[in-house]
Order: structure tokens, then C-alpha cells, then sequence
């Protein structure tokens, strides 16, 4: 019924840049929040951000200043631009879309994850 996909995870060296993509596709009537979650190897998931469907965002602490997050709801996609990234970033990062279905109601609705690794 709803699908969530993440793209754009990959290696990059302390300091530089990656920009993930999300975009929820299937039987969506609205999509309310949209975010960004990530996992590092065994330890909880944990909240990157966050925004509204007006573009209200939210932040981690570890990461403000740093991502960005926005999204096209034309679109059903949401991005972040992350900047200045650092070894402790290195992560599943998880896309999560807020979603009501037609006949089935209002659900969070979870991607199978895209790795960011920090290296040098």
C-alpha cells in the first residue's frame, strides 16, 4: 500500500557532504511529517529530523547547524542535506513518512534504511 525509499547513502571522508533522499509512493491521501532517523551499530535508533507538512523542521542537537531537511510534498519526498560530516554520523539512516491511507487510516510508515559511513 505505501511505500517508503531512501537513496543517496554512501562513503564520504570527515568534512564533506552527502544529500539523502526519501520519497513515499502508493495509496497516500496526505502525508503529514516526514523524518529522518539513524542507527549506528548497536545502539537505538535515534531522531535526526523532522518537518511538517508546513516545514516546520526539528533538530537533533548533534546535528544543528550541520543538516538541513526539507521536503517537496508535491513531490512525497523529503531530503537532507548534511554538511561538515563527522565519523560519529556513520549510520542506517532511516526515512519515516506520517501517512493517512484511504479505508485504512493514519500510520508511520518506515524505508528499509541507507548507510552513511565516515571515513577517512
Amino acid at each position: 500500500q505505501v511505500q517508503v525509499v531512501e537513496s543517496g547513502g554512501g562513503l564520504v571522508q570527515p568534512g564533506g557532504s552527502l544529500r539523502l533522499s526519501c520519497e513515499a509512493s502508493g495509496n497516500i491521501f496526505i502525508i503529514y511529517d516526514m523524518g529522518w532517523y539513524r542507527q549506528a551499530p548497536g545502539k537505538q535508533r535515534d531522531l535526526v529530523a523532522t518537518i511538517s507538512r508546513g516545514a516546520i523542521t526539528n533538530y537533533a542537537d548533534s546535528v544543528k547547524g550541520r543538516f538541513t531537511i526539507s521536503r517537496d510534498n508535491a513531490k512525497k519526498t523529503v531530503y537532507l542535506q548534511m554538511n561538515s560530516l563527522r565519523p560519529e554520523d556513520t549510520a542506517v539512516y532511516y526515512c519515516n513518512a506520517d501517512v493517512l491511507v484511504p479505508g485504512v487510516g493514519r500510520g508511520g510508515y518506515w524505508g528499509e534504511g541507507t548507510q552513511v559511513t565516515v571515513s577517512s
